[in-house]
């Protein structure tokens, strides 16, 4: 029984091995396609790779932003911006926000998040429909939700999420100024970006 059971084991173990090596490649490429739609969608009009430029920015809650340079004709035009915060209601929400050179948000895409259906999983259409974030610009807006004081309507029945959406974005903005008196520590920042 023993020799079955570990001849077994060490069969499934080399079947989950052999899965892992075909695959990784395949999702490895899923990744960066999805990652690649999401920029191409929060900042049109680039001509450049922002993938290839890309440089990320450290923050003082212990995550990073990753910030994709835009540019057309060799000159920058804005950046998606890539940020996570681990505190939604049931997990991390991470999204890539497109900013114009100035920092006004022009769109935004949620990428992942595990919060509630019908609730906090609004987001992706609620913060350009509803509590409309779009044209705003953090260092003008308070872009906090209106029952902290803030500009912006909560996802009804969803103030947890809307609050840790809302921090995303002010991540990503601070990774877009590279800000380190703000939130973050820069390990890099483009001068080639206005950081008014």
């Amino acid at each position: 029984m023993i020799i079955a059971l570990t001849l077994i084991t060490c069969l499934s173990g080399a079947i989950l091995g052999g899965v892992n090596e075909v695959t990784k490649t395949s999702i490895a490429e899923a990744k960066l396609a999805k990652q690649q739609n999401a920029i191409e969608s929060v900042v049109p009009g680039f001509d450049n790779n922002p993938i290839d430029e890309q440089w990320t920015v450290d923050l003082a809650d212990g995550t990073q932003a990753i910030v994709f340079p835009a540019k057309s004709n060799g000159e920058t035009i804005g950046a998606a911006v890539q940020s996570q915060v681990k505190a939604g209601f049931s997990g991390p929400i991470t999204i890539m926000v497109g900013f114009d050179k100035e920092g006004n948000i022009i769109n935004y895409s949620v990428l992942s998040h595990t919060e509630t259906p019908g609730l906090g999983s609004k987001m992706p259409t609620w913060f350009k429909e509803k509590g409309n974030i779009l044209g705003k610009n953090l260092s003008k807006n308070n872009l906090t939700v209106s029952k902290d004081g803030g500009e912006i309507d909560a996802i009804t029945a969803a103030t947890i999420s809307s609050r840790a959406f809302l921090n995303a974005v002010a991540n990503a903005y601070n990774g877009f100024k590279g800000d380190s008196d703000a939130q973050s520590g820069a390990t890099k920042k483009n001068d080639n970006i206005s950081n008014d």
